[in-house]
């Protein structure tokens, strides 16, 4: 699978949800949302942690600046979408093991696992606030224990892929990273209705409902001008 770096965030340009779940699947690598602002604001540390592993379009801005550089089959695939893609597709033959969201929070999304996806083989699962270094290590002994085939961790950047990294180093396997992905999932949050990320608009709902935004999709504004101008 072909990748190209913006901005130095070196970013894979699946054709794809399929050929990016096979590869992450095959290769048992580490999963990274890229989007726009992650591309923009990058940092040192930021774009060694996606250079390492697999940074995949999850933002339509990352699609964009893809295209610009000729990918044109590039696809967008937002990883709220992606680690139930995962399950779907190797529920019958792989092992899980969730880590994110508060407690009740995880509970549900376990339930609902089970519900959704019959004979689902989740080894373990906990919440995603490890307070101390002690419960850091418990967690990654049961990770190198169990040797789950993959593992999804909803915790947000960077803190989840730093864990994610830690647990590789331990046992080898595919990992995804989640953000909030557990609280939309069992609707906690509410996602943007269909039409609006149909036509690639999450983010225009996003600040309709939070106004607040405003802020962050400025600098949205600068990267589509860097794009414009071949700057990225």
């Amino acid at each position: 699978m072909k990748s190209h770096y913006l901005n130095g965030v070196n970013t894979f340009a699946p054709q794809s949800r399929q050929e990016l779940i096979d590869f992450a699947l095959n290769h048992k690598k580490i999963l990274v949302a890229v989007n726009a602002e992650k591309i923009l604001h990058s940092t040192k540390q930021s774009r060694s942690i996606i250079n390492r592993n697999i940074g995949y379009p999850d933002g339509i801005g990352a699609v964009w600046a893809l295209k610009k550089k000729g990918f044109k089959d590039t696809v967008k695939i937002p990883g709220c979408e992606l680690w139930l893609n995962i399950v779907s597709h190797s529920f019958k033959n792989k092992t899980f093991y969730l880590v994110g969201g508060k407690q009740q929070v995880i509970e549900e999304t376990v339930k609902k696992l089970i519900k959704e996806f019959k004979n689902i083989n989740i080894l373990n699962y906990r919440n995603g606030y490890i307070k101390t270094n002690h419960e850091k290590i418990d967690l990654i002994q049961d990770i190198k224990t169990l040797k789950p085939d993959v593992v999804f961790v909803a915790m947000g950047s960077p803190k989840q892929e730093l864990l994610m990294e830690e647990m590789q180093n331990f046992h080898q396997a595919t990992y995804q990273g989640l953000g909030g992905s557990f609280d939309v999932y069992t609707g906690h949050v509410k996602r943007a209705p269909q039409w609006w990320v149909h036509n690639n608009l999450e983010w225009a709902y996003r600040l309709f409902k939070e106004p607040s935004r405003i802020k962050r999709q400025i600098h949205l504004l600068r990267f589509f001008i860097l794009l414009y101008f071949n700057k990225n």
